[in-house]
């Protein structure tokens, strides 16, 4: 048999976006509990420029990105059960490589995909999606009547996780940073839209809840953010930090959570702990899936071939972007 090979976007140092080759790569054929898989889109996710930049770092280099994607089962390896070549997947989580055209993946990571999905609606909802189900089902189960805060509410997870709240009858307001990310954010059910650029959010917030505060905050932005965030939650409220996209996180003393504020702080991880545990991760998986169904709608802001993996990195971090951000492959 012919041996595999794929074009892969590959760091063989961590840096700027400069750091992504696009590099031919051999295969082997899948292992036991192995499949071969024909991507088609990928995901960009900011844990990818965490990857990259070395802020997470890589088991070893060279090393592929990407840690969610869709396609076709092309090969399976021995003592694979429940798939067969030609089946439609998707999958998100460790390990990386959602950025080639061809990858070995690990069976279990396997989630076959209704004919109703297509491979660029799940490359765009999968990691998104399995992060608002940790967040709401898991680390804080809303309850109807919830004020929920989202900062980047016009972004890849903001969108998602403001249909997913809604849905369960909470408010949502979220900060976003212009009148056109603010339309967009409407659309998609943000009750309250704050352009952060121009008015204190945190005075906003207060003002839309009558001085009460958030019952939950989504959090993805670090730095001072964060910590203003404090300020606009309600009392026993839950910070979710999930990300740093706007500075490093903080040091915070435990004195400012409470006891005159009375909040949480919470730093969960979908992809060191939820995606990893394969007692949830399917079953997540398949309500995700079960919500696209239902009505719940990612808005795909932009697509790049995999060649120009780098731009994807640039605009996704500049703030360029709105609604998720997938490579073509």
């Amino acid at each position: 048999m012919p041996p595999i090979t794929t074009r892969a976007i590959r760091i063989h140092a961590p840096g700027g976006p400069e750091a992504l080759v696009l590099d031919t790569v051999t295969l082997a054929e899948p292992g036991p509990g192995e499949i071969l898989v024909r991507q088609r889109f990928a995901g960009v996710n900011f844990v990818d420029i965490y990857h990259r930049t070395g802020l997470y770092g890589a088991p070893a280099l060279p090393a592929g990105l990407g840690v969610e994607a869709a396609g076709e089962v092309e090969r399976v390896g021995p003592d694979v059960t429940g798939f067969r070549e030609g089946d439609r997947i998707a999958y998100a989580g460790l390990p990386a490589g959602g950025y080639a055209e061809r990858r070995i993946l690990p069976a279990a990571r396997a989630i076959r995909l209704p004919d109703s999905v297509g491979f660029d609606t799940a490359a765009a909802v999968l990691v998104r999606g399995l992060t608002a189900h940790m967040l709401f089902e898991r680390v804080r189960p809303l309850r109807p009547g919830d004020i929920v805060l989202i900062h980047a509410a016009a972004g890849g997870l903001g969108l998602i996780a403001t249909q997913w709240a809604k849905r369960r009858g909470a408010t949502v307001i979220g900060t976003v940073g212009d009148a056109r990310k603010a339309a967009l954010a409407r659309g998609h059910g943000v009750d309250h839209t704050i352009l952060y650029r121009e008015t204190d959010f945190v005075a906003a917030v207060r003002a839309a809840t009558g001085g009460r505060g958030a019952d939950m905050a989504i959090e993805g932005i670090g730095g001072d953010t964060l910590l203003r965030t404090f300020d606009a939650m309600a009392p026993y409220g839950l910070i979710a930090s999930v990300g740093q996209v706007g500075g490093s996180l903080p040091r915070i003393d435990v004195g400012e959570l409470g006891p005159a504020r009375s909040i949480a702080l919470a730093r969960p991880s979908v992809l060191r702990h939820y995606l990893p545990d394969l007692a949830i991760y399917p079953r997540a998986a398949a309500e995700v899936l079960a919500e696209v169904a239902a009505g719940l709608k990612p808005v795909i802001g932009a697509v790049y071939p995999l060649a120009e993996a780098a731009e994807a990195h640039r605009a996704l971090e500049t703030g360029r972007t709105t609604g998720s951000v997938l490579l073509e492959l």
